[in-house]
């Protein structure tokens, strides 16, 4: 074999070996995350987060009314949160995990520390087994991209924005969150500021200030959602 086909099986070689795990045709990350949202379908088995904030709730020997007067959130609401009937919109999620002293990432990861984790496409996570009810009740859905990541202070998400016909309060709490818009327009109220954000627009924002963010013009909507969110 000559020099150059040496070269070239070498190169073959590189390239289908992962780094770090990575699978080569996955390199763009967002890229992939906008060509397969047509296509994509949540996996069957939803992340326990109901099951853990009851037992941490538990474990730090707090009633739901504790619970309920450290966040503002209803008994009710957070009986059916820790029932896995109700997904909780990121801000109570932000709230909940800061009213239990733990990072979010604790109450939607399993598994092992590691210095890395990769999520296949496949392998994003729900956090309620009825998550199309709660997209049609709060205007959205939302999918942990790094569910396997232990101690982490960012979360991402990926989130389906639709049409409610409820108008949303806004939400407020500690925290910063950036937005990538990946497909149709989506609609951001920060305080007393609107606008409308296109594909390839980003925003970034300190969440304790009240912010609504929605769909645009009746019209559904891709967005990629990094927050974070320090605890006390």
């Amino acid at each position: 074999m000559n020099q150059d086909n040496d070269d070239a099986s070498a190169r073959e070689q590189s390239f289908s070996t992962p780094f770090y795990g990575q699978d080569p045709h996955e390199i763009d990350f967002l890229e992939g995350i906008s060509q397969s949202s047509e296509h994509d379908q949540e996996p069957e088995e939803p992340i326990g987060v109901g099951e853990r904030i009851k037992k941490l709730r538990e474990l730090k020997k707090l009633s739901l009314a504790d619970l309920a007067q450290r966040t503002s959130i209803a008994e009710e609401m957070l009986e059916s949160i820790e029932a896995d009937v109700t997904a909780p919109p990121l801000g109570i999620l932000t709230k909940l995990a800061r009213a239990l002293d733990m990072k979010m990432g604790y109450l939607l990861t399993s598994g092992e520390h590691r210095p890395f984790v990769i999520t296949r496409k496949d392998e994003r996570k729900p956090v309620s087994r009825h998550a199309a009810e709660q997209q049609r009740k709060y205007g959205y859905s939302y999918l942990s991209l790094s569910p396997g990541m232990q101690d982490r202070n960012m979360e991402p998400f990926l989130v389906t924005l639709s049409p409610t016909a409820e108008e949303m309060p806004g939400s407020a709490h500690e925290g910063e969150e950036f937005l990538y818009v990946l497909e149709g327009e989506m609609e951001v109220i920060i305080g007393e500021h609107r606008e409308v954000l296109h594909p390839g627009d980003t925003i970034y924002y300190h969440s304790s200030v009240p912010h609504v963010v929605k769909c645009h013009q009746g019209k559904p909507s891709k967005i990629l959602a990094v927050l974070f969110a320090e605890t006390k």
